[in-house]
This record gives structure tokens, C-alpha cells and sequence, in this order.
């Protein structure tokens, strides 16, 4: 198997220097549509994981705390670049998804965009952005997922060993995955490519008062 954490930070430092050329425009009007989803407000703890170069950065508040993780140092590198340029205050750390250094319920919004069809075990990278959101916080995701009402065929799972090894996995499904991390989705849309590409809004329930 080839999706593995070595391999995606062996890779994405390979895909660093160029990234910006196939992602930047493709996925600028997408990156808009999610974030815009999102309840800001002043002074708010966000968490852009797997941050890639930055590019979510233009379309963000400029009044909220900002930290940016990446897999790749040279990804890392690249974000603290454009947030420079940019002249935005963002902490930018080399850090895995899936094992976030971060305390509990420490952030009241994380972003995960193109992230969760690479990471190795999404199911563990959804339960760590559950654990350090605070109860009401919010979850922005933008990603391609197979339709939640069809599982991918075996064709599609046959190519899948292919794509995940070089891009993506191609048959995670967005609310079956969302739903078992304990996410509640409040907005979902299609945002790419007839439906390929959605954008998901949903939150980390509060406890119920007694």
C-alpha cells in the first residue's frame, strides 16, 4: 500500500515547488464557497490542517488566531511565505493529521481542504479534528467524495490503488465518515466537476445541558 504517511510527505515535498500551479486557480472559487460557509467572529482559534502552501489564506478573516499544520516542511515553508507576503500573523508548524499536537477542544474551528481523500487513515484525522475542537465548533471541509448514496463499484476501487498512490483516493464518502467522528453536517454543496467536489460545513455538537 502506498498511502502512507512517509510516502505523502515523500511526495508532497516532490509536488511543493509546483502545487500552486494546479491547485491555485482551480480551487480558488471552491476555497471561497466553503469558507464562506463558515459562522466567523472575532477573535476566533482556527486550524488550518494540511495547509498545503497557503492558499486558503487570501479568503480568510484577517480578526481571527491563526495556526497552519502541514505534513511537508516544504509545504510548511511555502504557507509561512505567502502568509508573510500576505502580512498575516499565522503559526505555521510541520505536523501529521492524524496526530495532532494540540490539546483538547483548544480551537473553535479547523479547516481540513484536499485533505481527507490523501491522508492514509481519514477516520483517525476526522476523530483528532473532533478532539481539539471546542463542543460547537466548526468543521470546513472541501474535498472530493463518492456519493454518499453509492459506494464505489469495483472498478472504481481497482483504479483507486492507482490514485491513491499519486493523488487521491477516489471512494471516501463524505457523511458516513464525518458522521462516525461525531460531526453533525449543517451545509453541504457542490462546489466542482458536477458534484465531484463538495463543500462541507458541519459541527461538533455541544453536551446536552440537564
Amino acid at each position: 500500500m502506498f498511502n502512507t504517511t512517509a510516502w505523502n510527505r515523500l511526495r508532497y515535498t516532490a509536488y511543493a515547488p509546483f502545487y500552486d500551479v494546479v491547485a491555485a486557480r482551480a480551487f480558488r472559487r471552491p476555497r471561497r464557497i466553503a469558507l464562506d460557509q463558515v459562522d466567523w467572529e472575532p477573535g476566533m482559534r482556527v486550524l488550518l490542517i494540511g495547509a498545503g502552501t497557503g492558499l486558503d489564506l487570501p479568503f480568510l478573516p484577517q480578526d481571527i488566531e491563526l495556526h497552519a499544520t502541514d505534513l511537508a516542511p516544504a509545504m510548511v515553508k511555502r504557507t509561512a511565505k505567502r502568509a508573510e507576503t500576505l502580512r498575516r500573523d499565522v503559526e505555521c508548524r510541520v505536523m501529521d493529521a492524524e496526530a495532532l499536537n494540540y490539546p483538547d477542544e483548544h480551537f473553535d474551528a479547523v479547516i481540513m481542504h484536499l485533505i481527507i481523500a490523501v491522508m492514509p487513515n481519514p477516520k483517525r484525522g476526522l476523530a483528532e479534528a473532533h478532539r481539539v475542537l471546542k463542543p460547537g465548533g466548526q468543521l470546513c471541509v472541501m474535498d472530493k467524495f463518492q456519493p454518499d448514496e453509492q459506494p464505489a463499484g469495483t472498478g472504481r476501487r481497482l483504479l483507486n490503488h492507482l490514485t491513491s498512490a499519486l493523488a487521491t483516493d477516489i471512494t471516501r464518502q463524505a457523511q458516513p465518515l464525518l458522521s462516525e467522528a461525531g460531526f453533525q453536517i449543517r451545509h453541504d454543496e457542490p462546489v466542482l466537476m458536477n458534484g465531484l467536489f463538495r463543500a462541507v460545513l458541519a459541527v461538533k455538537p455541544a453536551p446536552s445541558s440537564r
